[in-house]
């Protein structure tokens, strides 16, 4: 069985998951959100008041863990130990403990075979941050998406005031920041483009423009 994978690679608030989503649901592909992955271990972690600094105890603590996914009208829903927390994940808090655990090879070794099998038996638009160099190194279509700092942090503002969520656009600008540092200079997989992978800066574009030039290079290489 031949199947397509996209891979889409980006930091944090460029949009990846967004555009991933909507890309996947126009092609009938698979959506898989690899940081819900990371972000389902980062809960459970904060939950026991495990410190991601330590490794050991991360690595003591994952046979606890069973994450896995269920699928519903093509939207990706996170299990932890068989519990829906596909809404308790999306925090700042999560998101940035998250950042941590992604950097430790005992997480990111327990995540790799759950990724790869979705991508060997589904067409699949998976993001994150290593899909394309790590991951998904023979992936069909690779996507370096970004967008500047400021862009980042006033789509998160805007997102998270629409909510109804107190927030301070410059504390979200520093914490962008404060991951983009977190994810380019990890020892394991850090957020680097991929050498085949299509530069795609977002700052500028609509969502559908995006998912429009993520669809037209889909189709050329298919």
């Amino acid at each position: 069985m031949t199947t397509y994978n996209i891979a889409i690679d980006g930091p944090a608030g460029a949009g990846k998951s967004t555009i991933a989503r909507k890309v996947a649901k126009e092609l009938s592909y698979i959506y898989v959100d690899t940081g819900a992955m990371y972000r389902t271990i980062a809960l459970y972690l904060l939950r026991k008041g495990v410190d991601a600094a330590q490794e050991s105890a991360v690595a003591a603590v994952l046979p606890e863990i069973q994450v896995s996914i269920r699928y519903e009208d093509q939207a990706q829903q996170m299990l932890l130990n068989g519990e829906n927390v596909s809404g308790l994940i999306r925090t700042e808090e999560v998101g940035n403990m998250a950042s941590k655990v992604a950097a430790l090879p005992c997480v990111r070794e327990k995540l790799l075979d759950l990724q790869r099998e979705l991508a060997r038996t589904h067409d699949v638009v998976m993001d994150g941050r290593d899909i394309g160099t790590n991951i998904l190194p023979n992936a069909q279509l690779k996507i370096y998406l970004t967008a500047s700092v400021e862009t980042r942090a006033q789509r998160r503002f805007l997102e998270l005031t629409q909510k109804g969520v107190d927030c301070s656009y410059e504390k979200i600008k520093e914490d962008i920041e404060k991951r983009d540092d977190q994810d380019m200079h990890r020892e394991i997989a850090p957020l680097i483009q991929a050498k085949d992978a299509v530069y795609l800066d977002s700052s500028d574009m609509t969502i559908d423009e995006v998912a429009e030039k993520v669809r037209s290079l889909c189709q050329q290489g298919r």
